[in-house]
């Protein structure tokens, strides 16, 4: 016992998490603690539902907080908001202090509560389509390989040509076009897009939006660097997401938390190790980011969780077993909470085990101790001052300060509506961009056609490029083929096949042009993450 509390005897400032457990008793005198300048190493907590991971997150937090780290919490079930008042004293919270060691005292944190699209109570949080990016769109669609790779040509061909994709149906616009008779030549040196594939897509993009999920993309775009915020008081601001009127679309919501972190990364500069974090992101159930994940979303989910490291950002991944997260990102997770774990099914012995095998060698028989946590009670191990693991340390956790349960509907809703963002991010803007430019273009072109077909019923000839019955040659330019060159004779004109309407439409130029002529600053500007989330300057 005596060597594994000397293993969380750290010299620079600490976040204490719990006292240790051992040989069936607690020690307040050995407390376990992880050291601030480590939570960039990014870690894990996980357990079986109800055994107390909730309260964890709210622990580690509430400590960041008071340290001055500004730290993003996801709400899946709502009984998150609670960390912006303080808690409530009474006997359970007394005795487990007196268990920890603990100084309990009632404290609130500075919170800004969040919404996805404004779905629920919160500061709504939009990206745009063009920001959010092919890949992690491709997560939410459900697409396979394939249709992965033709959404990423899509995009491509959007930036290009500066048809900017503010939300959904912009992106059906584009979709459309591409694969219409004039935009098909569009893709053709590049692998074109198949009817088939866009079907495909179009109809996930529906059944996206009969969801509801066509709130989240738009703008204002939500910038990631308000999360980075301290208080007047010098306090970390713990932004809130508040999840509970998503929670029936979680792949939705868990890949947006990706976006978040892939926005965060490609902003930041690089620092190395900062002796305290610039944020601490938790993403709550994280099996859900994995499930069905192409190989691409997974190596760039690796190589993100790798690098932002070095950008002072530190990331704890949420979930049940740590069998849920891919083996090259558990092997970046340094620091380890993990609750209660139940072995009723074969499956759950399997990932009992699994999970054993990924601690470092430790006096406890992990097995028989995981299996035998109470609420609030875990297996605890972190990277120290010097970067190598601690001892594996059962652990009683310490109880949070603040109200362990949500706030009351109205308390929460005026701390909405008091924060200096709402105004910023409230309303949702609609102004021209991809669907816009290309309505625009399609009613020229019926307006064109719709003049010649007058025309011709008046048994008027075609009016030409600039206007000239006939389609007239501009002066210098050679007759038009069927015609006869004019040195005064009078040659009879070949007779010609009236153009169907979509022949008069493609044959105005009106979308050949747009084609060309879209090209925007921004279209050049536009270069892409690891995530393919476009990358904006601030």
């Amino acid at each position: 016992m005596s060597e594994i509390a000397a293993g969380y005897a750290f010299d620079g400032p600490a976040l204490d998490l719990g006292a240790l457990l051992w040989d069936g008793a607690c020690h307040p005198d050995a407390p376990v603690r992880v050291p601030l300048a480590a939570l960039n190493r990014h870690g894990l907590v996980a357990g079986a539902t109800g055994t107390g991971k909730t309260k964890t997150l709210q622990l580690i937090a509430e400590q960041l907080s008071a340290q001055g780290v500004p730290v993003f919490l996801a709400d899946i079930k709502g009984d998150v908001s609670g960390i912006s008042e303080p808690g409530q004293d009474g006997g359970k919270v007394r005795a487990r202090a007196a268990e920890v060691g603990q100084t309990w005292e009632a404290k609130g944190f500075p919170c800004v509560f969040y919404a996805l699209g404004g779905t629920g109570p919160g500061i709504p949080v939009r990206a745009t389509v063009t920001g959010f990016g092919p890949l992690l769109l491709s997560k939410v669609l459900q697409l396979n390989r394939t249709q992965e790779q033709s959404l990423g040509l899509i995009f491509h061909y959007a930036d290009a040509k500066g048809l900017e994709l503010v939300d959904l149906k912009d992106l059906r616009a584009v979709v459309a076009f591409l694969v219409s008779d004039t935009g098909k030549a569009e893709l053709r040196g590049i692998g074109g897009l198949s009817t088939v594939t866009a079907g495909v897509i179009l109809r996930s993009i529906t059944a996206l939006e009969q969801q509801g999920a066509g709130a989240f993309f738009g703008e204002p775009e939500f910038d990631t660097g308000e999360l980075l915020r301290t208080a007047n008081d010098g306090r970390g601001i713990v932004s809130v997401l508040e999840l509970p009127a998503v929670q029936d679309r979680p792949q939705l919501f868990s890949t947006f938390l990706m976006w978040l972190l892939a926005d965060l990364f490609h902003d930041l500069p690089e620092v190395g190790d900062p002796e305290r974090p610039k944020l601490v992101f938790f993403l709550d159930e994280a099996h859900l980011l994995f499930k069905d994940a192409s190989k691409a979303f997974l190596e760039s989910i690796t190589q993100t969780v790798r690098l932002i490291r070095s950008k002072g950002v530190g990331v704890f991944f949420v979930t049940q077993t740590p069998k849920d997260v891919p083996a090259d990102v558990l092997a970046q997770l340094g620091n380890r909470v993990q609750h209660a774990l139940r072995a009723f099914t074969p499956d759950d012995a399997k990932a009992l085990k699994a999970t054993v095998r990924t601690f470092p060698n430790s006096p406890y028989d992990l097995e028989e101790v995981l299996t035998g946590l109470g609420t609030g009670e875990a297996v605890v191990t972190v990277l120290s001052e010097t970067g190598a693991p601690t001892p594996v340390a059962a652990t009683r956790m310490r109880a949070p300060e603040s109200l362990m349960g949500p706030v009351a509907p109205d308390v929460l809703d005026a701390a909405v509506k008091a924060s200096p963002l709402y105004g910023r991010y409230a309303e949702a803007v609609d102004r021209e961009s991809a669907y816009e430019k290309l309505t625009a273009e399609q009613r020229a072109a019926e307006a064109a056609a719709e003049e010649a077909a007058a025309r011709a019923a008046a048994g008027e000839e075609p009016a030409g490029p600039a206007g000239r019955p006939g389609g007239a040659a501009r002066p210098g330019a050679p007759a038009r083929p069927g015609g006869t060159a004019s040195s005064g004779g009078t040659g009879a004109r070949a007779p010609e096949e009236e153009p169907s309407l979509v022949e008069q439409v493609v044959g105005s130029g009106i979308f050949r042009s747009l084609a060309r002529s879209v090209g925007t600053q921004l279209g050049r500007e536009i270069t892409r993450s690891l995530f393919g989330t476009a990358r904006r300057r601030r």
